[in-house]
């Protein structure tokens, strides 16, 4: 079985801070930033929202968050612009647009906002609402990550782990995830976890593998669940045990991951750390060629020659 990286790069929502510790006390008050956002302060609008996007304090709200996050960017405040962008992008509370998205980002993004710079890369990274362009992408995940993004650090790693808009650099690479992963980020503790375990601008070391892998999967990262359960099946950096590596692909199954699907497969198969079935095994081999796992696909075709 195969360790995959978290090759995609995640896509996340900010909300409050979530927006760079933007929420001060009085985001705990729900009355006093009611107050406060009636009179037009900005800021207190903007907390308003993210209160009623999280539903922290009042009953979760994508319309009333966006009105509030409309208001407070209308008055340029730059974290309400990339939240806005955020909801635009997610279709939350306003039908999608990636357009409006972007343009918001950018918005945000020129005030030097770290979390919309990152975001507004992200676009130009899959080509939402704009041309796809890794260079721009690039460019931008290093300004956020200059100002100490854990999300750009681990962006750019990814960037520069794949080559795409920068020269490919497996050091580099291995440096911006390092410093994400001890701000305690999920995706590099997984992908910094990948390089130690093959040894990619790093002397391989599958005991630091193993220690990421489990730091991130405790996060519920579903690639680092996976990766844990192949070091448990291989025996790489920890003591051999088909039960534990049976459980982690069984938990990042449960949640839609094909290639984890594909591995529980072939526990089913083997018998390893769980009864031999191989009808339950063939079923999951197609359950996770249908979610796009090649390997999974190869398997359940090599039953349907049996």
């Amino acid at each position: 079985m195969k360790s995959l990286k978290n090759i995609l790069i995640k896509m996340f929502i900010m909300s409050g801070l979530f927006l760079g510790g933007v929420v001060p006390a009085m985001a705990s008050d729900f009355a006093i930033t009611n107050l406060l956002a009636n009179q037009g302060l900005p800021e207190a609008q903007n907390n308003l929202g993210v209160m009623y996007y999280i539903g922290s304090g009042v009953r979760q709200d994508y319309s009333k968050a966006f009105v509030l996050y409309q208001k407070a960017a209308n008055q340029g405040y730059a974290e309400a612009q990339s939240n806005l962008g955020a909801m635009y992008e997610k279709g939350n509370g306003v039908r999608q647009d990636y357009s409006k998205a972007f343009d918001l980002y950018q918005k945000a993004a020129n005030q030097g906002l770290p979390e919309a710079q990152d975001n507004l890369g992200l676009m130009y990274h899959h080509g939402y609402g704009v041309s796809r362009d890794y260079k721009k992408a690039a460019d931008l995940f290093q300004k956020a990550a200059n100002q100490g993004l854990a999300a750009s650090q681990n962006n750019l790693g990814v960037m520069y782990e794949s080559g795409n808009g920068v020269r490919q650099d497996y050091s580099k690479a291995f440096d911006l995830y390092r410093k994400s992963a001890n701000q305690g980020y999920a995706e590099a503790q997984n992908n910094l976890g990948f390089m130690y375990e093959k040894g990619n601008g790093v002397r391989q070391d599958y005991s630091k593998a193993f220690d990421l892998y489990r730091k991130s999967a405790n996060q519920e990262l579903i690639p680092a669940q996976r990766n844990l359960g192949v070091m448990y099946e291989k025996g790489n950096g920890v003591r051999q045990d088909y039960s534990k590596a049976f459980d982690l692909f069984q938990k990042a199954a449960n949640q839609g991951d094909a290639e984890a699907q594909n591995n529980l497969g072939v526990m089913y198969l083997k018998g390893n750390g769980v009864l031999q079935n191989y009808t339950t095994a063939k079923k999951i081999f197609k359950e996770s060629c249908n979610n796009g796992s090649q390997y999974g696909c190869h398997n359940y075709e090599l039953f349907n020659k049996r």
